[in-house]
Parts: C-alpha cells; sequence; structure tokens
C-alpha cells in the first residue's frame, strides 16, 4: 500500500507551517534518507527526509502552501511494484484547513485537526487538600519513598523499579525493601554494575510505553548514565517531534553523606536543573518525598529525582489518604514571616528552618520556602515572598557559582528588583571538592551560623 508522507512538527508545540518548496518531482525515484520538501515557519526551515524507498507518486499539498497543519499528507510514495492505479488506496487526505497560497487573504481560518500530541504543560498545582480529621502516620523518608513506589506497582502494571541491590539485598538504603516479595523479580530487577548500561535500558523500557524507577546507589556513579539522561531521556521528546516519550523516573541519594569525600558527595541539583526536557525534585519532608515520587512516576516526562542519604532516617507526618499526591513545580512555604525570605530545599532546608529559629529569638521574622521542585521553579510564590519582605538569603549543599541560588536570585532581580531593600544574599558549600577529614567536611558545607549571619547582613541588624 502506498505511505503517506506528513507534515512534520519543527518542536513539540508546533501546529502547523509552511510547505515552501519541493525539491523532488513526482514519478521521481526516491531513497531512504533523501530530502524531499523544505517546510518553514516564522523560526525556522527544516528539511523533509523520504523514511522510505519508492518513488514519488503524488504531492498533495503544492509548494508555496501556508499554514499547513502538522500531520497532514503532503505526499505519497510508491513502494517497488506498485503504479499509479494503487494511489487509489490510500485513504483520502482531509482538505487543508488553512490558506492555500501565501497571499490568500480570504482564506478560511485554521480549524482543529489530529495533530503530534504536543508537549506535556507544567502546571503549578495546589497542594492536596487534607480533610480535618485526617490520621497522620509518622514515617521515615525511606518508608515514604518504598510506599510511594509499592503503591504506584500496584495502581499501574507498567512501572518497575531496577538498579544495584534493589532487589535481594533490599536496596542499599532498605528503601526498597519489601518490594521483591510482593511484586517478584519481574517488576523488581537487580542490575550489573554498569549504570550506564541499565540507564539505558530504562530509557529504551521508556520508550516503549513502560514507566521505569531507576534507581542508582548514588547520583555520583549517574555520571556515567549522564548521557543516557540528557541526551536520551530528556531530548527525545523534542527530537522526535513530540511522537515519542519518555516516562521515566531517575531516583537516589544526592549531595554529600558523611566522610565519604569529594568523588562521593556532589550535588547535582544545577548540573540536571539546566537541562529543558527533564523534571528535577529534591524534597525535605517525609511526606513531600512521598507525594512528589508518585507525581514524578506518573509523570510523562524524565524525572530526576534528588534524594539525600543523611535525611532517610528522618520522621516526619503524613496523612493517611487513599492517594496523597504532591504536584511537582510547587514550592511550599515552610513557615511565614515578614522580615527576610531564605530560600532552600533538600537537606539547605534544616539549615535554613534552625536559622529561622535563631532569627526569631532576635526579633527576625524570616519566611522559609521549600522550593520542592528545581526544574520548573515556582518563581510567583518566590516573588510573592519577597514583595512582601523585601529581602531574600538563598541557602545550598552544592557549590555557588551557576548553582540554584544563583538562578533564585537572578529570578528575583528579574521579578522583583523594586521591591528589595538589600542584595541577594546566597550562602553555600565552599568552592572545593568535598574533603573526606570530619572537621574539614564540616566547615566545607553550610552552616546555621552562616545563614543567620547572612539574613542579619541583609536586614542591616
Amino acid at each position: 500500500m502506498p505511505i503517506q508522507v506528513l507534515m512534520p512538527a519543527l518542536s513539540p508545540t508546533m501546529e502547523k507551517g509552511n510547505l515552501a518548496k519541493w525539491l523532488k518531482k513526482e514519478g521521481e525515484t526516491i531513497k531512504s534518507g533523501d530530502v524531499i520538501a523544505e517546510i518553514e515557519t516564522d523560526k525556522a526551515t527544516m528539511e523533509v527526509e523520504a523514511t522510505d524507498e519508492g518513488t514519488l507518486g503524488k504531492i498533495l499539498i503544492p509548494e508555496g502552501t501556508a499554514d499547513v497543519l502538522v500531520n497532514t499528507p503532503i505526499a505519497t510514495i510508491l513502494a517497488d511494484g506498485e503504479s499509479a492505479a494503487d494511489l487509489a488506496k490510500v485513504p483520502a487526505a482531509p482538505a487543508p484547513k488553512a490558506a492555500e497560497a501565501k497571499g490568500d487573504a480570504k482564506a478560511e481560518a485554521p480549524q482543529p485537526a489530529a495533530k503530534v500530541p504536543a508537549a506535556p504543560v507544567s502546571e503549578a498545582l495546589p497542594d492536596p487538600e487534607i480533610p480535618a480529621g485526617t490520621e497522620m502516620v509518622t514515617q521515615t523518608i525511606r518508608e515514604a519513598l518504598r510506599d510511594a513506589m509499592a503503591e504506584e506497582m500496584r495502581r499501574d502494571g507498567d512501572v518497575f523499579i531496577m538498579g544495584e541491590e534493589v532487589a535481594e539485598y533490599q536496596g542499599a538504603y532498605k528503601v526498597t525493601q519489601g518490594l521483591l516479595q510482593e511484586f517478584g523479580a519481574r517488576r523488581v530487577i537487580d542490575t550489573p554494575i554498569t549504570e550506564h548500561g541499565f540507564a539505558g535500558v530504562g530509557v529504551g523500557a521508556a520508550m516503549a510505553g513502560l514507566k521505569p524507577i531507576v534507581e542508582f546507589m548514588t547520583w555520583n556513579f549517574a555520571m556515567q548514565a549522564i548521557d543516557q539522561i540528557i541526551n536520551s531521556a530528556a531530548k527525545t521528546l523534542y527530537m522526535s517531534g513530540g511522537q515519542m516519550g519518555c516516562s521515566i523516573v531517575f531516583r537516589g541519594p544526592n549531595g554529600a553523606a558523611a566522610r565519604v569525600a569529594a568523588q562521593h558527595s556532589q550535588d547535582y541539583a544545577a548540573w540536571y536543573s539546566q537541562v529543558p526536557g527533564l523534571k528535577v525534585v529534591a524534597p525535605y519532608s517525609a511526606s513531600d518525598y512521598k507525594g512528589l515520587l508518585k507525581a514524578a512516576i506518573r509523570d510523562p516526562n524524565p524525572v530526576v529525582f534528588l534524594e539525600n542519604e543523611m535525611l532517610y532516617g528522618h520522621t516526619g507526618e503524613i496523612p493517611k489518604l487513599d492517594d496523597f499526591v504532591v504536584p511537582i513545580g510547587k514550592a511550599r512555604i515552610a513557615r511565614a514571616g515578614k522580615d527576610v525570605t531564605i530560600v532552600s530545599w533538600a537537606m539547605g532546608m534544616s539549615y535554613a528552618l534552625k536559622a529561622a529559629d535563631e532569627l526569631a529569638k532576635e526579633g527576625v521574622e524570616a519566611e522559609v520556602i521549600d522550593l520542592r521542585t528545581i526544574r520548573p521553579m515556582d518563581t510567583e510564590t518566590i516573588i510573592n515572598s519577597v514583595k512582601k519582605t523585601g529581602r531574600a538569603v538563598t541557602v545550598e549543599e552544592g557549590w555557588q557559582q551557576s548553582g540554584v541560588g544563583s538562578e533564585v536570585a537572578a529570578r528575583i532581580m528579574e521579578h522583583a528588583f523594586d521591591y528589595l531593600d538589600a542584595p541577594v544574599a546566597r550562602v553555600s558549600g565552599k568552592d572545593v571538592p568535598m574533603p573526606y577529614a570530619a572537621n574539614l567536611e564540616k566547615l566545607a558545607l553550610p552552616s546555621v551560623a552562616e545563614v543567620v549571619a547572612a539574613a542579619k547582613a541583609v536586614s542591616y541588624r
């Protein structure tokens, strides 16, 4: 049967384009990879390549046609042995709903038509409402993560987890404890020690429609897999014109632990948050760990889920609900205040909240914002707080140069400059590889005293 050539998309959000020129004529032989036409939008020009071999049987959309909807048949290719008579077997293409030529000012306005699925839109939804009287359960963060994965695996048979020691050993940090017994070896998979390899297997499974959770024993080891995460997972939706998604979660401990030295202590929040196509989540509280991991597993995009080894044993209250999901892309005001805004996430929240307690003793009421999601970042919540307080401090364990705090400071400058009463201050890890010695490691990380001093400095106290 003859093969239809469809109007491609230059980007996931493209809906229509102009068919500028045909480079092949009807009757010409075509090989796979041959450039057969050029399309253009107001932003770019793209060559249309043949994906099949044969003969250009019929041009359905003439060159010069403007506003051709994505996925509209533009030509038909005849395979070997087929003739013009076979063109009748091809279903008739819908009549173009847009202008047939560039100069036609009276052309009918474009109408909705089937098109390539649009790129998923990130919406900062409100936190789920917790009904009055809801029972609260105290759990460790490792238990919250385990329950989130178990609930999603029961809910969706396409969800599975893979990684080093996640099955027989119950997880290097016991996060996957009990999952093998409940779901079996088909869905809880121990992998070889090859991050590049099993991350690639996970990405391929996601492209095929499954929903993998890929656990890295530490994000430091994921440097072996960074090509799979960025070049394969993050860019596929764009490079396929919106036709191929990759619903996958990469998760594991990130940042400093305790005396594991320079190669095992890096904070990757800023690294991955720069990449279009990824979502980056870095929670602090037990309830956010659970709710955000459930949201990440359901998200159609690849999600980098940054945990912290030092927090796994921390406990917190989690609402006992049938389906507790926290939206990605929405920050949380962890403590209300009026004098200075402190913005942090993940382990940095420990310093921020303790500093706020100390500041309160001196009459400074700090508003503490837990970003929770680094990309997409909830700029609105940050800006509204700074407009109220007039001052801001960012806190992170990562390095300062090109850090997440730098991005927060830039957004405050862009959107709330006239409200600032002092420059934005940044508290971060020191600009050195992480030392092994305990006393030097402590000096390399932020401290509560540094956050207090920064907040007092921007408050001119």
